[in-house]
Order: structure tokens, then sequence, then C-alpha cells
């Protein structure tokens, strides 16, 4: 891919780099972490976001916090460091399934090691460093076996609709909404895209038109107020967005807008997919009624990079998130196949597929 979004510079005593997301399209730039302190900061301010990514940050976030673990430290001594650090990272954001289970992926890994008779620092550093590369790794195989299933669902001569951003710059490879269009257009399809700008801050219009825009995909920017237009011109042939978290039940949680989108395809008869890994399914919860919406600071909606769009001390409701209910998904695109119609029991058994491989 033409983008790195976040990458590991180092040994065991490297440090965390990634795409500063707030400054884009204006400034390309690149952050350095090298504590969990700077990590949570970049993670709740959205200089990094995407469920993907952000999992995979976590998961290099234990690698800094291993970092600062006494020489003199033993198993049970490091392993309370990790654990304190990664129930810090895990409350950065709320939503974002892969950010939970990327730091119980690499906590557990870490356990392991912790409690061997020949516990050494340095082994302790190497393991969680090897688990959180084999997360990222895994990441971009992922990204790119979403996009080899949802190509063919991209129309040759069609246009697609997609919201908010779940491309190259929201996981370690090259994204899972945008990945079946990357692969259309390496097999010279032609179509084109529209991109919600996504209110409040604008992914849509400052990250999906620029990445896309890098990877010459003719894409057009609207405001998410003219989707349904469109959809009624009959100029849109499919909507594919990403996903935060999926209840068992195929309820699936993504960027604000989302639901809505859902419903106005619905009524058009427009085709409505997810594109998501199967870390992004939480399986531990029946529906989308238990999925926790993080509310955002009121002055995403009220200001822009500090210029004021509302009246002071005006009230604010600023979920960054909602729930768009199974029944409206015509597909939900994964890295182990295409699940149609998804329900409880074609997700489990998709996923019990993915634990044996």
């Amino acid at each position: 891919m033409f983008i790195e979004t976040v990458k590991w510079v180092g040994g065991i005593d490297g440090h965390l780099e990634m795409i500063d997301q707030r400054l884009l399209p204006s400034r390309f730039e690149l952050l350095a972490c090298r504590d969990t302190e700077a990590l949570f900061e970049a993670i709740r301010t959205l200089a990094i976001r995407g469920a993907p990514a952000i999992g995979v940050a976590a998961a290099y976030g234990l690698c800094l916090a291993a970092r600062a673990i006494p020489q003199d430290a033993d198993g049970a001594r490091a392993m309370i460091r990790i654990t304190q650090q990664a129930d810090y990272l895990a409350s950065s954001r709320p939503t974002a399934v892969n950010l939970f289970w990327a730091l119980d992926r690499v906590r557990r890994s870490a356990h392991a090691y912790a409690t061997l008779k020949g516990f050494t620092l340095e082994g302790f550093r190497e393991t969680i460093l090897t688990q959180a590369h084999a997360i990222a790794d895994e990441d971009k195989q992922m990204c790119l076996q979403i996009g080899r299933f949802g190509e063919p669902l991209v129309p040759d001569g069609g246009t697609i609709l997609t919201h908010c951003n779940a491309g190259a710059l929201a996981t370690a490879g090259q994204g899972t909404a945008l990945s079946p269009l990357y692969e259309a257009h390496r097999k010279s399809k032609r179509f084109s895209v529209f991109a919600d700008e996504t209110r409040p801050l604008l992914q849509g219009a400052r990250l999906t038109a620029w990445e896309l825009q890098q990877a010459g995909i003719e894409t057009t920017v609207i405001c998410d107020t003219m989707a349904a237009w469109l959809m009624k011109q009959g100029r849109i042939d499919a909507v594919i967005v990403g996903a935060d978290r999926i209840a068992a039940n195929g309820d699936t949680a993504n960027k604000i807008g989302t639901y809505g989108l859902s419903v106005l395809a619905a009524a058009h008869g427009v085709p409505f997919y997810v594109a998501a890994p199967s870390s992004t399914f939480d399986l531990s919860i029946p529906d989308g009624s238990r999925i926790v919406i993080e509310q955002r600071n009121g002055e995403e909606v009220t200001t822009f990079r500090g210029i004021r769009l509302a009246p002071e001390d005006v009230g604010v409701y600023n979920p960054a998130f909602d729930v768009t209910d199974a029944s409206r998904i015509t597909a939900i695109i994964t890295e182990r196949g295409v699940i149609e119609r998804p329900t409880k029991e074609t997700i489990a058994e998709v996923l019990s597929r993915v634990r044996r491989s």
C-alpha cells in the first residue's frame, strides 16, 4: 500500500510511529509515541482512528509499557505493569472492540511467558513485541482477504457510497470498506465513489477522499444530507461501510450517520454492505442494544479547528457511533467470506471456522 498508517520502529526498545490523521489533508506528518501516555492521547484525540488500527496501536502500546518495567522485575511485577497499562489504554475509547481484543491477546501471551521458570525481562519484552507484530501482520492479510471477497460486489461501471473512513488510514493494511474498491481498481474495473463528508470531524471529506485520490480512484465528496437525493436519482449502486463492533446477531456499530444510510438504502433498494474482520465481532453481546456508544466532546460539533460554528453554551449531543440493525445489512464482508443476510447462526458458523483455522 501507498500508506503505512501505523508501524513499530526498532526492536524491543523501539517506538510506535503513526500518521497524524488530525492534520490531513492539509499536512502529512508522522507522530512518534514513546510511552503509553502519548499513545492514549493519540487514540483519544483521533490522531489514530479506525477499529483495526486502534487495535494494532494498542498492541504496540504494551510494548511501550514493557519498556518502562524496572530491570529487576520478576514475572509477577512485570504482569502487574502490563495489566495496569492495558486497562489504561482500554479506557481511551469504549466502542471499538478491536482495542480490547488486541490488548487481551497480548496480555495473555505476556502472562504465559511471565509464569515460566526461565523468565527474563528481555524475553518478556520480546514476547510482547512478537505478538504485536503478529497482530499487525494479520491485519494486513485480513484487509487483503476482505478486498478479494468484496471485489465481486463492486459493480463495473457503478458508483459506491461510503461513510467515514474505513480504508488504509483505519488499519495496518489496505482497509476494510475501501479494500474491495482497491481490488476492483487493480482489476481495472470502472467505478466511482461518493464519500460522505461525515460530520462532525469530516473523516470522509478529509481522509477517505484524500486516500482514494492518492490511489487514483475517482471520488466525489458530498454532504451527509445529500445521500438520500442521490439514491432517489438512482445514482448509488451500493453502500459499503466499516464497523467498530458487531454483536452476535449482526447488529453493527459504526460512525454516526451509518444507521441513516441503511434506512435510505433499504427504502431505495440499494445493497448495504459492512466490511469488517472477525476481530470486530463481539459474541459476548447478543445484539446492538448492549454496545456502549462513545459520547464525545461537544466542541467537535460547535467548533472546527478553532473556528466557532454555533453559539456559546448551546446544548450539544455528540455520539460518535450509531447501530445499524442486522436486518438492514445485505451482507457482511469478512476475511473468511461474505455473510449474506447475517444472523446469529450464520455469524457463529463463520467465526467458528476462523477459530479452527
